[in-house]
């Protein structure tokens, strides 16, 4: 059965999916340009954890697997780009830790793919074999060479991780209490499209709130460290204020904060806790008397029930003439979700189309079987809106089912990822197809453009004003 390029881009936009690679693809030499692979070599991609254990040799060996079997450009990928990004990844760790070694220099390469992982793989094994028996000093090393290979491949849908699970339980959440703008599902994969100013965009609850914390409050420094340095957006601060994403967690976080409405600056200390969300998922109101106005916080499973749920409560009392779909701070979700929502909005059309590593594409259409709202929509987008976000407003725009307002989307889809398990219980996230939208044009990297450019300032949610929704009502009116 055929998956949509939409589907489930879980939290951070990206489907997971448990999986081995052999469910990929059963042969690993049929996914290289060059060199071949033994039966031996795929079982690596299989190997399940028992039990988590320290990342080592053979994770490394089996990610290597993974990425020239799951990948969807692994036809096109150089071997010897993904081992030398690993070595240097290697090199550069021991170096940050005074480790570095006289012979930690990269093997000569044959280009055959295997041969030149057996090489790679005896001067790491030497090299580490030497190190001080420091198992945080070889968990680092090893971790900082898969996700140097990851990184070679440029895709903002790839990635390893062994992050362990943050505190709470079900409802709860862990951290400071809000997020920004820009965010940090898009700013960890690409700090470069960020741009100043860093603005607190929505207040969940927990510490934030109770320090007051207000929408459009611009972050100035944390813990005393510029929040850019030369225009670029540091990820160390953006580590600092999502704890609940890394495993160093900060006992507490400074913060200088500047209100855009009145010049005040003011600091304040927050300390990261487990807490209860007080933003529902889904929040529904009536504008202008007759007009539906839907927030999502994003395309989990449920969310698109909830809004149809949301509509027809607000048509009990009265009947409605538009709606406005508010994805404003939207990122990831599943494309279950996202397919059900559209197809209540359009009917008898692709709204997206997976294609393999040869350019060959399939189309994806909408779900026939959901009834239409029938309602004038108006959609609010900005620089959050990513993976399933970025696809959904792909869609309402190439197939005219109503105007975008805001700012650009992010454009951080990629691809479907899948989630492999590696034997040390670490998880390896690879897109197998990549996404296009309904006019077969390229989303990822270059994201939505809205049809009314109205970015949301800090200065614009300090005073409460929303030039975009403004705008989605106008037109609403206008259509009537």
């Amino acid at each position: 059965m055929k998956r949509s390029l939409l589907t489930a881009l879980a939290c951070t936009g990206v489907l997971t999916l448990a999986t081995s690679c052999a469910a990929v693809n059963g042969r690993i030499g049929a996914a290289s340009r060059t060199g071949t692979a033994t039966g031996s070599q795929a079982a690596v991609c299989d190997a399940k954890p028992s039990r988590p254990v320290a990342t080592g040799l053979s994770t490394i060996k089996q990610a290597y697997a993974c990425i020239f079997t799951g990948f969807y450009g692994r036809e096109r990928l150089d071997h010897r780009v993904v081992l030398a990004a690993g070595f240097a990844g290697l090199t550069e760790e021991l170096n940050r830790r005074g480790a570095d070694r006289p012979d930690a220099a990269m093997p000569p390469l044959a280009g055959d793919r295997m041969t030149d992982l057996d090489a790679f793989a005896a001067v790491y094994e030497r090299v580490v074999a030497e190190l001080p028996d420091d198992s945080a000093l070889r968990q680092a090393v090893a971790g900082a060479t898969i996700k140097a290979m990851v990184g070679s491949l440029h895709d903002n849908h790839s990635r390893w991780g062994r992050r362990a699970r943050p505190p709470g339980g079900p409802g709860e959440t862990y951290g400071l209490g809000f997020t920004t703008s820009p965010g940090y599902s898009i700013t960890y994969r690409a700090p470069q499209k960020a741009m100043a100013p860093l603005f607190v965009n929505a207040v969940q609850g927990g510490p934030a709130a109770a320090a007051r914390i207000r929408p459009g409050e611009i972050v100035q420094s944390v813990n005393g460290a510029p929040v850019f340095v030369d225009g670029v957006l540091s990820s160390g601060v953006m580590n600092l204020l999502n704890p609940e994403y890394s495993t160093d967690r900060p006992n507490a976080v400074r913060l200088t904060l500047l209100d855009p409405s009145t010049g005040r600056v003011r600091k304040t200390t927050l300390r990261p806790k487990v807490f209860t969300p007080t933003t529902p998922p889904v929040t529904a109101r009536r504008l202008d008397g007759d007009v539906a106005a839907i927030k999502l916080t994003g395309f989990q499973p449920g969310t698109a029930d909830q809004v149809l749920a949301a509509i027809a409560g607000l048509r009990e009392d009265k009947a409605l003439r538009g709606l406005v779909l508010d994805l404003r701070g939207t990122n990831g979700g599943s494309s279950a979700e996202v397919v059900k929502l559209l197809s209540s909005l359009v009917h008898g059309k692709v709204h997206s189309y997976d294609c393999a590593p040869d350019d060959t594409c399939s189309p994806n259409r909408t779900d026939d079987a959901v009834p239409l709202l029938g309602l004038p929509l108006a959609v609010l987008i900005d620089g959050i809106c990513a993976s399933a976000c970025d696809a959904f407003s792909a869609a309402v725009k190439d197939l005219k089912v109503g105007p975008l307002i805001g700012s650009r989307t992010s454009g951080m889809v990629s691809g479907p990822a899948r989630m492999f398990t590696l034997d040390d219980g670490s998880t390896l996230s690879l897109p197998a197809a990549y996404q296009v939208g309904p006019n077969r044009e390229l989303i990822n990297g270059i994201g939505v453009a809205p049809d009314h450019y109205l970015p949301l300032t800090a200065k614009d949610l300090r005073q409460r004003r929303d030039p975009a929704m403004a705008k989605a009502l106008s037109l609403l009116s206008a259509a009537r």
